[in-house]
């Protein structure tokens, strides 16, 4: 049976005349499920995971932390199809520590406690994921995680729809103003252009300052756009203050 808020939203779509699917209601979603935030990640192709819609006051700055250092439980869901439950990000015999080594310490410092991520997936094809966490620890009840999956299902057979029935390849699958982390990209292009390097060795960079900086990515990726940042002389160097 499918839960109300998922019915009123199936609803929503039979009448959305939008260029893609309608935004999720993120905010009932994390309530249903028992969750303080929740955030829709798509991954098309299996390649760069893009958050494109968030709800809750710790799920953005959650979500650039792994932007930053480059893993964690969201991008492993929706790159690789991976379903991540960790009721506890500080319990040491879970395999967190080691799978995503400095991280758990990290979230611990946004007050999260909880994270469960849920990939969007069809059949062995990664379309994204829908990750969620708690500022407290403990796990989903059997009912929230049979609305999770079922949740996660609805969203990876209306993505396939949209993308299938999209006149243009690059039509956008939401009704959002723009990725959230679009400005990271943009940042990533120049920074690739000034040290004459790709954009995969350009965003290891970005994120290495970000990194021992302690700063969120998107703030440093807005500094190098307006210019605060350069890259310096030797390719072998962050990109640093303009003096």
């Amino acid at each position: 049976m499918t839960h109300p808020v998922m019915a009123d939203y199936l609803r929503t779509l039979s009448s959305h005349t939008g260029p893609g699917m309608a935004p999720l209601p993120l905010a009932a979603c994390a309530d249903m499920l028992g969750l303080d935030g929740l955030a829709l990640l798509l991954a098309p192709g299996g390649g760069q995971a893009e958050l494109v819609q968030s709800y809750g006051e710790r799920t953005l700055a959650l979500e650039d932390l792994q932007q930053v250092q480059g893993q964690g439980p969201s991008l492993d869901a929706a790159r690789h199809g991976a379903l991540i439950l960790l009721p506890d990000v500080a319990d040491t015999t879970a395999f967190a520590t080691d799978r995503w080594p400095g991280l758990p310490a990290a979230v611990e410092t946004l007050d999260v406690r909880a994270v469960f991520s849920f990939p969007l997936r069809i059949g062995v094809i990664a379309l994204g994921a829908l990750s969620g966490h708690r500022t407290r620890t403990g796990p989903m009840s059997t009912e929230q995680l049979t609305d999770a999956f079922g949740l996660a299902d609805i969203i990876a057979q209306i993505t396939i729809a949209t993308a299938a029935h999209a006149e243009l390849p690059h039509t956008p699958l939401l009704d959002e103003p723009g990725l959230h982390f679009a400005e990271v990209h943009q940042a990533t292009g120049m920074l690739a252009d000034q040290l004459g390097t790709d954009c995969d060795q350009a965003l290891i960079r970005l994120r290495g300052y970000a990194f021992s900086h302690n700063r969120p990515l998107l703030d440093v990726a807005r500094d190098v756009l307006a210019r605060r940042l350069h890259s310096a002389d030797n390719g072998d160097d962050p990109p640093r203050p303009v003096q």
